[in-house]
């Protein structure tokens, strides 16, 4: 019982990491929760640090659920990487280190599912890019990720996937709250790249 909590303790320690907020603070001297989106994911690291920062940011969010997903096997436990997985993404949307707040979770939530499935995770990763290229919206981007993760979790028929998916899919539309008024709006935010962001450069010019 007591190494089933150290996991899940350690779970929820490795999701609590903030390397866009404290890549931030010791290499940029900035607080990215006081510019940009104030988020301090992925998203908001490259708009307000840059693509080195953003990319480093990208690749340690993704790799601590990952971590969180193996420990199972660390502590030579029978528990579903799924189950020890969503610590890490509480940690990361309530971190311990700037008060029980964080980030919408996308990255880390794609490490647990690289941990559990690398296959079912390319084929998230897929639509994800696919959808980025098209849309340039990194957070209409992993919403339709998410649901696709979802609908394509059926085929499994892995119930723990199922459930997980279904959990961090509505997790991620309830963490978009504002970002879908926002593209219904038509003010969301885009990245510099893509089909819709070169069809707005190009007709608003």
């Amino acid at each position: 019982m007591f190494s089933t909590i150290l996991m899940f303790v350690c779970a929820y320690f490795l999701g609590s990491l903030l390397p866009g907020y404290w890549i931030g603070l010791i290499f940029y001297h900035k607080d990215i929760r006081d510019e940009g989106s104030g988020n301090i994911g992925t998203t908001n690291s490259f708009r307000v640090l840059g693509p080195v920062a953003g990319t480093v940011t990208l690749v340690l969010d993704l790799l601590k659920g990952t971590a969180a997903g193996l420990l199972p096997i660390l502590f030579h436990s029978p528990i579903n990487p799924m189950l020890v997985g969503i610590a890490a993404i509480i940690g990361h949307t309530f971190s311990i280190w700037i008060k029980f707040k964080g980030g919408k979770a996308v990255a880390t939530s794609a490490g647990v599912l690289l941990a559990y499935n690398p296959q079912f995770f390319i084929l998230v990763s897929a639509v994800f890019i696919i959808m980025l290229l098209l849309t340039s919206m990194v957070s209409l981007s992993s919403m339709v990720g998410f649901s696709f993760a979802l609908i394509t979790s059926f085929f499994y028929h892995d119930l723990i996937l199922t459930l997980v998916a279904a959990a961090l899919t509505c997790f991620v539309f309830y963490r978009h709250r504002s970002n879908i008024q926002r593209i219904k709006n038509g003010t969301e935010s885009l990245v510099p790249f893509g089909w819709y962001y070169h069809y707005r450069q190009t007709h608003h010019n």
